[in-house]
């Protein structure tokens, strides 16, 4: 497809503000790490989890390490171009928050160590042969998309009973979405789901995307994890609050500006995590020999402020389970 192709080959845009002058981790008085945000920002609790792990681990900003975080704003286009000057300038470890970042960093060097906080299927994607044994220049942790779809399908159609027609808002450009659609596509079946797929690329392709969606009288949509979509939230969600449609998520995150339910991975534990794989690497083990970790905690969040807004009712069982409500 031209988009994907774009961003997997397109130069990017170059940013500025990277240190020139790089230097060996043995002859530094202080390591430097390049953290790639993609759908994120460095002012995010995610990122001060990052941080947290760091300080933890007996790090101190400004003395023994620097981050260098740059953040494209759920821009694809200038993923390559930051990866680039990460590489220039010799940072000794660059870590990522997106899949698209992964990959295009894979693709950029195989010397520098890179590591995963926050990706969709590191093995289904190829960044690793496997969890176990990662090889390369790669290793991290896993969100477990693959095996969560399952049980969030499950759920939004145990909390609205009456569901039957859903939507899946993708983005083509994402190297994963396809293999999470036709995943889908296989699970609706069982639970009595017809699924109609939105295709979004870039900001302007919401409304489209949505006009098109309520004709097919979809009841609630799906929201596939991609940092364009979350970079663009305020878009997405006043679009969702115009078309009172109900939406499900694999990240906690997304509630916190209008979601329904999400159930997925608990992403500041994953941030938290990541510095100790560049801790570790800091300290001279190598990725390959770094076995790529799952997630430990889980959490399902249910909005009530939104099921409210739109006139729902959550169902006493999932609300049962819930970890977390939102009043």
């Amino acid at each position: 497809m031209i988009g994907r192709r774009r961003f997997f080959y397109g130069l990017g845009v170059s940013l500025v503000g990277l240190p020139a002058a790089g230097h060996s981790l043995a002859a530094a008085s202080s390591a430097r790490v390049g953290f790639l945000l993609v759908g994120l920002t460095p002012e995010s609790d995610a990122a001060q989890h990052f941080r947290k792990g760091l300080r933890d681990a007996g790090y101190a900003e400004g003395r023994d390490i620097v981050i260098e975080w740059q953040s494209t704003k759920g821009d694809y286009e200038r993923v390559r171009g930051v990866v680039a000057e990460f590489i220039r300038s010799k940072v000794d470890v660059i870590v990522v928050d997106s899949t698209v970042g992964a990959q295009v960093a894979k693709e950029s060097t195989t010397t520098v160590p890179i590591v995963m906080a926050l990706v969709l299927d590191p093995v289904g994607t190829g960044l690793v042969k496997s969890l176990s044994q990662p090889g390369g220049n790669v290793t991290g942790l896993s969100m477990m998309t693959t095996e969560l779809k399952e049980k969030r399908l499950q759920v939004i159609k145990d909390a609205l009973p009456h569901l039957s027609r859903l939507a899946v808002l993708w983005n083509p450009d994402h190297p994963f979405h396809a293999k999470v659609g036709n995943d889908l596509k296989m699970i609706a079946p069982r639970l009595s789901l017809q699924l109609t797929f939105m295709s979004v690329r870039t900001p302007g392709d919401f409304e489209a995307a949505f006009s098109a969606a309520v004709k097919a009288k979809v009841q609630a949509v799906y929201v596939v994890d991609d940092p364009v979509f979350f970079a663009h939230r305020d878009t997405l969600f006043k679009l969702v609050a115009k078309h009172r449609l109900p939406t499900v998520h694999e990240l906690r995150r997304w509630l916190e500006y209008g979601g329904l339910i999400s159930y997925g991975p608990d992403i500041l534990d994953l941030f938290y995590r990541s510095a100790g794989y560049v801790d570790r690497i800091l300290k001279g083990t190598k990725p390959a020999d770094l076995p790529v970790e799952q997630p430990r905690k889980f959490e399902l969040v249910v909005n009530l402020k939104t099921a409210k807004a739109f006139g729902l009712r959550i169902t006493p069982s999932v609300l049962a389970q819930a970890d977390h409500v939102i009043e």
